[in-house]
């Protein structure tokens, strides 16, 4: 059996620090906590559950922070997560196997990171991240904001699952640090590029958004996750600035980096109906239902935009086109995923009037 390290980066965390400690203090043989400027009760909390306690100065750079968390483990693996993250107990149990069971040769474990759930615990945001790596390795972090952990070698994608539970953030922080650097004048890469427009959409400047996203696809030099969310976002920027045509080509344009994306399609669905156009929605949005992203896909996934919403919005398009059959068809398929929720509920009394009672919830059509 392998020993791991779990090593964290904190500041301020004491709402969320004994939470996720909590979760994963019997899985791990050590314990690493680096503080970078807490004035809380956060380094208190700490000690309940490790003597390893560092303290950082802050650098305006989450890399080096990381780093330094990482050449304090001892063990054969490194953990990392953050402070308000946990793992639930079927993936404490699933860490357990894994690390009773993991190959030595393995360099990094990948996990998945649960980011939201709706009110029926459905997952409708995820992506994956290199979680468990060997120490061996002397894998280091890059990036002095939207930092990520340059992996090599063996690389395995694991069924364990880490949660995001987020109390507080400071929303302000990244974008400080990212304005800091554009007054120094220093160099962006392409990753820079397109988290500084992140930032900047978050924060409503939509205009300055569109120019860094811009800036950050004509490098061409992207990571394809990338490209396709900055075409999203881009496409949300200019409607916010009520630029709709450049809005659909925004959307249009992540078509020439992969094949299309549940998200996309739905986005010009909703086009197509503000146009009363359903045949060309209908067609989007069973689009949405056949394509997704692949399980060891890194990139963020919204599950949503290939379940629930295009069948309850086909639901609609059907309805509006008098397809009654398959109005009723796709209804009862967003229904499998959330069957309590109002809108299912109502087309379903609604089409109950449209043809007999025998045919509607039992899912025919198409």
């Amino acid at each position: 059996m392998v020993s791991i390290s779990l090593c964290m980066i904190v500041k301020n965390e004491e709402d969320s620090l004994g939470r996720c400690l909590d979760s994963i203090r019997q899985l791990v043989d050590e314990i690493n906590i680096i503080d970078t400027g807490s004035n809380d009760q956060t380094k208190k909390i700490a000690r309940k559950y490790t003597d390893r306690v560092y303290d950082f100065e802050w650098v305006y750079d989450f890399s080096k922070a990381r780093n330094y968390a990482f050449e304090k483990a001892t063990k054969d693996y490194i953990l990392w997560l953050d402070a308000d993250d946990v793992l639930l107990k079927e993936d404490q149990q699933k860490l357990l196997a894994l690390k009773m069971n993991l190959d030595s040769s393995i360099d990094s474990v990948t996990m998945k990171y649960i980011l939201a759930t709706d009110e029926y615990g459905n997952i409708t945001s995820s992506l994956r991240r290199n979680r468990l790596v060997k120490r061996s390795r002397s894998f280091r972090w890059i990036g002095s904001v939207h930092e990520y952990l340059e992996v090599w070698g063996n690389i395995m994608n694991s069924e364990v699952a880490v949660t995001h539970k987020s109390i507080q953030h400071d929303s302000d922080r990244n974008l400080e640090i990212y304005e800091k650097k554009l007054l120094t004048g220093e160099e962006f890469s392409p990753r820079d590029l397109f988290y500084f427009a992140n930032e900047l959409k978050d924060h409503r400047q939509f205009e300055r958004a569109i120019e860094f996203y811009e800036k950050f696809l004509s490098t061409e030099k992207g990571w394809i996750e990338d490209n396709i969310a900055a075409c999203r976002n881009l496409a949300d920027c200019y409607y916010e600035i009520s630029d709709k045509e450049k809005s659909i080509k925004s959307l249009l344009q992540s078509f020439t980096y992969t094949t299309p994306r549940p998200e996309i399609c739905c986005r010009l669905a909703y086009y197509s109906i503000e146009k009363s156009d359903y045949e060309s929605a209908a067609f989007w949005y069973d689009v949405a239902t056949r394509t997704g992203v692949t399980s060891d896909n890194l990139g963020i996934q919204n599950q949503a935009y290939s379940t629930w919403i295009p069948h309850i919005q086909l639901c609609v398009c059907y309805d509006a086109l008098g397809d009654y059959e398959k109005a009723n068809h796709h209804n009862e398929l967003a229904g499998a995923y959330r069957p309590n929720d109002p809108k299912y509920l109502h087309n379903k009394e609604y089409l109950k009037t449209k043809f007999p009672i025998e045919k509607v919830g039992v899912g025919n059509g198409v």
